[in-house]
């Protein structure tokens, strides 16, 4: 199996500020990775790394075959899906459903004078069905509750048929049901043979989805701990990441932590 995420010693300043320090990290096909870190450990820096969306100040990043600074990014990005809460930001409130998951093809967000196949559109609505949201293909984005803008999202970044998926915190600002409805359709995603690789961002422990492989945990901007999921999740390792003493327990395929109790 090759590599479709390779980053060598990775560094991103931004100022006298380092956001990413030395990070070395590798994704295989096959793999299904969670990211996990307090606010402010690098995550979306990584994310924006891995979706050819900026260059790092120093080492290397190879995103499916092709290195960062050798390669047209227009060119590469098409073949990385990406949902993150600031593309979600330029879709406009008033596109319809089935609009905002075709105009993926053209990599734009709102809909103007592109033609579209019967085919694009029969995968468009498939898509949407396999999300649970085909029933409000023919509605406004904008009247759409949080949960199923998300899963709508999500549905857009597979449009192109991507090799690598890239979700940046889908579930950030879901309540208890709709986390556990989008949790439930990533485990169905991550169980697909053939799926693309996927990324999750996140920083709750119980956002990560049954099916998922690998881990990488991040504070600071240096890598705590990368590798299979049941060998980094641990209580030393979490405990690190968030600098906090957390019993962490694993059922059903679901990981959920809390903090030891102090005495008073």
């Amino acid at each position: 199996m090759g590599d479709v995420l390779d980053m060598t010693e990775v560094t991103v300043r931004r100022g006298s500020t380092v956001i990413l320090d030395k990070v070395s990290w590798s994704v295989e096909e096959g793999e299904r990775w969670v990211v996990l870190g307090p606010n402010g450990a690098g995550k979306t820096t990584l994310m924006q790394l891995a979706a050819a969306r900026m260059h790092p100040t120093s080492g290397t990043v190879d995103v499916l075959g092709e290195r960062l600074g050798k390669v047209d990014v227009f060119e590469l990005r098409p073949r990385i899906g990406l949902a993150s809460a600031a593309l979600a930001d330029r879709i406009p409130g008033g596109e319809r459903v089935l609009d905002v998951v075709l105009t993926a093809s053209y990599g734009v967000t709102g809909r103007w004078r592109e033609d579209y196949d019967p085919v694009d559109e029969s995968r468009a609505r498939d898509l949407l069905a396999a999300f649970g949201v085909e029933r409000f293909a023919e509605r406004m984005f904008g009247t759409l509750s949080e949960g199923e803008r998300k899963r709508v999202q999500i549905a857009r970044a597979l449009m192109t048929d991507p090799e690598l998926l890239i979700l940046d915190e889908p579930a950030a600002g879901l309540d208890l049901g709709g986390r556990e409805e989008l949790v439930a359709a990533l485990s169905e995603l991550a169980n697909y043979p053939k799926a693309p690789v996927l990324v999750l961002i996140t920083h709750h422990v119980e956002e990560v989805p049954p099916g998922f492989t690998d881990a990488l945990l991040l504070r600071e901007g240096q890598v705590v701990a990368a590798g299979e999921l049941e060998r980094v999740m641990t209580p030393q390792n979490l405990s690190a990441t968030f600098g906090l003493d957390l019993i962490v327990s694993r059922q059903q395929g679901r990981y959920a932590a809390r903090a030891h109790a102090r005495r008073l």
